[in-house]
């Protein structure tokens, strides 16, 4: 057997300070590196997770951002699109879910930076990419230096900056996915100026090697591991699969790929040397489109969150982080020239927050991420990444393990990601890693073990224990906890054997809720793997939570438990293991689960068409009209629940598309990819008496469409065409603070 080398590399250059955020636009506390950000002089990795306030009803809006922090978000990314402000020209509407200003205000109050991403062309899966539709149609050149375009955009911006004003931004993004006109990019920040926008951090997508202008604008990436804007009969992408790798590799050629096809392909570019890697769009989930329907895991989502971190990400941003729910009529489709249609009004994207609010997988191994980030940040910033002597061929490399380093030379993180889907790994045997510091070598485990597949870890080497130096851990680091004792706490990969050494003596473990003492003054906490998705830490207070239920905390600390059960179980570590946290109700009622009846009241209106028409190689939703005469319909009743509960509603279905209606009006609507549907019945308008309907178009057994493999089986399994409506559950959330 032959160890695993990997050699630190130091830094190849000294740190630069660009004039952004430090001489131009300073802003105290908040400031940028070549290498890093800094948040009042101490290096910061942030967490930004994009959530769109006019595609969440308003009342929401604070909710969201406390699952946000909960998942450790630190800094909310947000489009401002153009097409749900001004519809109309001369008649902007910052009301309702569209108050830009109150949801900046609400950001504040809940302690969270902003970056606003202000376009002018957004897009975000919006009708003409954001622009409302009497800009579309106006005689300019959209998107260039043309004056009469110009002037469009400057009553824009000064339309925003009035409602921004006197608000505190960390960042502004200038456009979107704009390649070839880095002078147009200037321009725009030019007129944001002038129309009283201002941030410390300039950004701009750089994905697709996007020629930008140096030392005005932050260039960020992204990463998406499966996507909707390739054709349906597409095979697993490259440009999708190289983010399961670590690599040195910031630039992604696939994202928005099919919005220039037109245009010849663009050599990648470097990041700056003026700049750290950093990112704001990765994958959070993924958009479902008609003719691709990808339907990403949470380990999906989360393998690629965490190579950046081992390729050395200085900023982690997510798109989407949030889903939400379109305005009536702003969606992208063939209708508006886009090659890909879109859900009319649900943009759920398999975010780690869906639409309706509740908390998908991802959320969990998430935030189990970016507790780490927020406690190993300041160190790990000033870490660079090194790659193994021995790195995989390429994207069909099954056999080669991917694992990276980021170290200072004494002392750093081993990261592992031995997960992707479609093409699936073998478990990895015989692994034992040679880790080449600056003074000496560290061999780790003990003896070789195996690394199943499905391993996302996060190993820490040379930590200070009290004095002592933890040579290494076989557990992914979660957070450090303060105290009389400081307790490092790490999480156990399933499969993988706990041990660690202290001066070259090796020590077992056994995965536990209660620590071991590993100096003086420092304990070590190994949490089981089976306990991991009901891990919460409070990264302001270094506070350690385990519960079942969702978990909210407000600025104060104050947490919030959300259950449909009895009574939610809150833990939370103190002194040496974990208490009880006692919670309170301030109404009665408690949480409840329940089943709801679906009934058949009309049947589908004929044998489905195996396709719809297509634009642009790609298959076309069915029309209203066609939806209306196809669409079987579905009476749904449901028990009552008391008033002070949150209602949702989860649809087990299969077939085409689904809309859901109260009162005759549909609220959302769903391109069938074999997941669960869940809708929040307030946020529909929901009250009881209502009238809830169904409306489901069956899927014809040789529809074109992709669909993930399981819903592909269960579709070639139909006779003809699948049309189901399998559960309908009512779940009752009851909000129990902290006593």
């Amino acid at each position: 057997m032959t160890a695993l080398v990997v050699r630190h590399q130091p830094w190849t250059s000294e740190p630069r300070r660009p004039p952004m955020s430090n001489e131009v636009d300073a802003r105290p506390g908040l400031s940028l590196t070549s290498r890093y950000l800094t948040r009042d002089g101490h290096p910061v990795i942030p967490v930004s997770g994009e959530i769109h306030y006019s595609r969440v009803p308003r009342h929401r809006w604070v909710s969201r951002l406390r699952q946000m922090r909960s998942g450790g978000v630190t800094v909310i990314s947000a489009y401002a699109f153009w097409l749900h402000h001004v519809p109309e020209r001369g008649r902007p509407r910052f009301d309702g879910n569209r108050d830009v200003g109150a949801f900046l205000d609400a950001c504040a109050a809940e302690g969270f930076d902003v970056v606003l991403r202000i376009g002018p062309w957004c897009h975000g899966e919006t009708r003409n990419g954001g622009f409302p539709d009497w800009v579309q149609d106006s005689p300019v050149r959209h998107r260039t230096d043309d004056p009469a375009y110009l002037a469009l955009v400057s009553e824009w911006f000064s339309q925003l900056a009035a409602q921004v004003a006197g608000r505190s931004l960390a960042g502004l993004q200038l456009e979107n996915e704009l390649y070839d006109q880095p002078g147009h990019l200037l321009t725009l920040k030019r007129l944001a100026r002038a129309a009283g926008l201002s941030a410390p951090l300039w950004t701009a997508t750089a994905w697709g090697g996007a020629e930008l202008p140096a030392e005005e604008v932050f260039p960020l990436y992204g990463g998406y591991g499966d996507g909707f804007w390739v054709d349906a009969d597409a095979p697993w992408d490259p440009t999708f699969r190289e983010h399961y790798f670590f690599s040195h590799v910031w630039d992604d050629p696939g994202i928005g790929a099919d919005l220039r096809r037109s245009n010849p392909a663009r050599p990648a570019r470097s990041p700056s040397p003026l700049f750290p890697p950093a990112t704001c769009e990765l994958g959070g989930g993924m958009a479902t489109a008609y003719h691709r329907r990808p339907r990403p895991s949470a380990l999906d989502v989360a393998a690629i969150a965490h190579g950046k971190i081992g390729n050395g990400s200085a900023w982690q941003g997510y798109y989407m982080y949030a889903g939400g729910t379109n305005p009536p009529g702003t969606q992208e489709s063939h209708a508006s020239g886009y090659p890909n249609d879109m859900t009319p009004l649900g943009y759920d994207f398999h975010a780690p927050i869906g639409e309706a609010g509740l908390l998908s997988g991802s959320h969990a191994l998430l935030r189990q991420q970016h507790a780490f980030l927020a406690a190993f940040g300041p160190a790990l910033a000033e870490m660079p990444s090194s790659l193994p002597d021995l790195r995989p061929s390429g994207v069909e490399d099954v056999r080669t393990l991917r694992y990276a380093l980021r170290s200072n030379g004494d002392s750093g993180f081993l990261f592992i990601s031995w997960h992707q889907p479609h093409v699936p790994l073998p478990d990895y045997a015989e692994a034992q890693f040679a880790v080449r510091l600056d003074d000496r070598s560290v061999v780790l485990p003990a003896s070789p073990m195996t690394i199943p597949a499905g391993t996302l870890a996060r190993w820490p080497l040379g930590w200070d224990a009290g004095g002592v130096r933890l040579d290494w851990v076989t557990a992914s680091a979660l957070t450090v906890l303060p105290g009389a004792r400081t307790t490092l706490v790490c999480v156990e990969s399933a499969g993988i054997p706990v041990s660690y050494s202290v001066g070259g003596v090796v020590h077992e473990v056994e995965a536990s809720t209660v620590p071991v003492r590993v100096s003086a003054d420092a304990d070590l906490l190994v949490l089981p793997a089976s306990v991991a998705d009901a891990v919460w830490v409070d990264v302001d207070r270094r506070r350690l939570f385990l519960s079942a239920d969702e978990l909210t905390w407000d600025p104060d600390g104050v947490v919030t438990a959300r259950t449909s059960s009895a009574y939610p179980e809150v833990r939370v570590y103190a002194a040496g293991g974990f208490v009880e946290v006692p919670m309170r109700r301030a109404a009665p009622s408690l949480g409840a689960v329940a089943d709801g009846r679906a009934t058949l009241v009309r049947r589908a209106g004929g044998a489905v068409p195996v396709a719809y028409g297509k634009f642009d190689g790609r298959q076309s939703a069915p029309s209203a009209a066609v939806f209306e005469e196809l669409a079987a319909v579905f009476s749904l009743s449901l028990p009552r629940l008391p008033d002070d509960l949150d209602g949702f509603i989860r649809i087990s279905w299969a077939g085409d598309v689904a809309q859901l209606r109260v009162d005759g009006r549909t609220v959302t609507d769903r391109f069938w990819d074999g997941s669960d549907w869940v809708v929040s019945l307030r946020d529909a308008g929901y009250a009881p008496g209502s009238s809830l309907t169904l409306h489901v178009l069956p899927l014809a057994a040789g529809s074109p469409v992709w669909l993930p493999e399981d819903a592909r089986d269960r579709l070639l399994g139909s006779l003809g065409e699948l049309l189901a409506v399998d559960a309908i559950e009512l779940l009752g959330l009851a909000s129990w603070p902290e006593a």
